[in-house]
């Protein structure tokens, strides 16, 4: 596939393959828990969500390649339920994904008064510039990367 974004850019295939996976993804209308996404510094980030009613014990969260998913699901009694007049904070199971980085790790994971937090830091290479020496083979040989020998 040709890159049509930048034909400038080398090495980021994978990165406009998944760009255009997101895009063509149907995005459905979740509200369910709500949740913030805040910038601390440079190379942190805060996933905050609002998950009133449950514990440490009923969230999972989990890492696989790409994707950080939050899971929850409140474990309670039928019997439970019959105590309540009124019952307005909502305990339904829910699950969200986050796409992350290759760079990006999840450093802590903490759950205060009701609020998940999920802190991540995008870990990047220092990348420092240097020259690259160019040599004349002694010999040319079949092996070349494309280039045929004369």
């Amino acid at each position: 596939m040709t890159n049509q974004y930048d034909p400038f850019a080398i090495g980021f295939d994978k990165f406009f393959d998944r760009f255009k996976e997101l895009q063509t993804q149907t995005a459905k209308a979740i509200t369910y828990p709500p949740y913030n996404i805040k910038k601390n510094g440079d190379n942190t980030y805060v996933i905050e969500m609002a998950v009133a009613g449950f514990g440490k014990h009923d969230i999972e969260i989990t890492l696989d390649k790409n994707t950080l998913k939050i899971d929850g699901h409140v474990k309670r009694d039928a019997n439970d339920d019959k105590n309540y007049l009124f019952k307005g904070i909502a305990e339904r199971p829910f699950s969200r994904a986050f796409t992350l980085a290759d760079t990006v790790e999840i450093k802590n994971a903490e759950l205060i008064n009701g609020m998940l937090r999920v802190w991540l830091d995008n870990i990047l290479p220092e990348k420092k510039p240097r020259k690259v020496n160019i040599t004349e083979p002694s010999e040319p040989s079949q092996g070349s990367y494309g280039y045929l020998s004369e």
